[in-house]
């Protein structure tokens, strides 16, 4: 087994079989600038201790997986310059050569699994980018979730991609895609969109139970929560779609792809709607958290 450094607190919380929810940490070191990537990062956080669970907040630190991360190390991450951003392909690697590491929705799945967590908080997964007929640029968050025993807990999966395909795919994968209060399927910013989600659970109780009955199963794989974003914090879809659409072009235009593609259509989307799409992103992630709190209370409470 690889070797894994727990923070104190979850450490404690593994020994004495109380809920923890996983964190990833591209958030800190490629969604914002310090020192606001660190205060978003621990009020996180602090809103699963609130909702009594202990985060755990995953990252690569010189080599060394880190699963929570003591206040000084997420201090350092948040002022870390030229941090990779590692999914499953590159985890390994970045662990191998003694790098630094944020960890992907993927990544954060593999780690919670080493780790023996079961629920994950984050904004939205990836999933498949317009044109992947032609790129076949396909995140692989959703290959993950088809055979990663992880709950993860998003606002459905962000809105610059085709979220009619990526639901294709996941279904394609025995993916359970639940939406949390609503039959509609979220879109991210956005708490409703005109896809229906194909399963609805209102409960976090039902939402553990589901993924303790598909584990006893012998089911591989978890399931995407989609949690809609607090109406008082959503940009409404009309809004965004044509900003989404000028964000598109102009990566096109400028040969943007790969990995690049997402933090240049976030950017570019943050730009244009003069910051509320971050203030939309903290809000909708603070809410992910709290849910996913409730899940793992409930999965621990399941599984004393």
């Amino acid at each position: 087994m690889i070797e894994i450094q727990y923070s104190t607190e979850v450490r404690a919380a593994k020994a004495s079989g109380s809920a923890i929810v996983a964190l990833e940490s591209t958030i800190i070191t490629h969604g914002m600038p310090y020192p606001q990537n660190v205060e978003v990062a621990a009020q996180v956080e602090q809103d699963i201790r609130d909702a009594g669970a202990t985060p755990a907040t995953i990252a690569v630190m010189a080599g060394v997986l880190h699963v929570g991360l003591e206040p000084a190390q997420l201090q350092a991450l948040g002022q870390t310059k030229g941090v990779a951003k590692v999914s499953r392909a590159d985890m390994p690697a970045c662990i191998a050569m003694g790098k630094t590491g944020a960890t992907t929705v993927a990544a954060t799945m593999i780690a919670a699994r080493l780790a023996g967590i079961t629920v994950f908080a984050t904004g939205g997964i990836g999933g498949v980018h317009k044109g992947a007929e032609t790129s076949f640029d396909i995140s692989a968050d959703l290959m993950e979730l088809a055979q990663t025993p992880v709950t993860v807990v998003a606002a459905g999966a962000k809105a610059i991609l085709d979220i009619p395909k990526t639901l294709e795919i996941l279904e394609t994968q025995g993916v359970p895609v639940i939406s949390y209060g609503q039959d509609s399927f979220p879109a991210f910013w956005s708490a409703q969109s005109d896809l229906m989600a194909p399963l609805r659970m209102d409960s976090a109780a039902e939402i553990a139970r589901a993924q303790i009955t598909r584990s006893t199963m012998g089911l591989p794989g978890g399931q995407l929560i989609a949690n809609p974003i607090p109406h008082e914090a959503e940009i409404a879809a009309e809004v965004l779609a044509p900003v989404i659409a000028q964000a598109q072009s102009e990566a096109d235009a400028q040969g943007v792809s790969g990995k690049a593609v997402t933090p240049f259509l976030l950017q570019r989307i943050f730009e244009l709607t003069e910051g509320r799409s971050l203030t939309a992103n903290i809000a909708l992630v603070r809410n992910n958290a709290r849910l996913a709190a409730e899940i793992a209370k409930e999965m621990a409470a399941l599984n004393a």
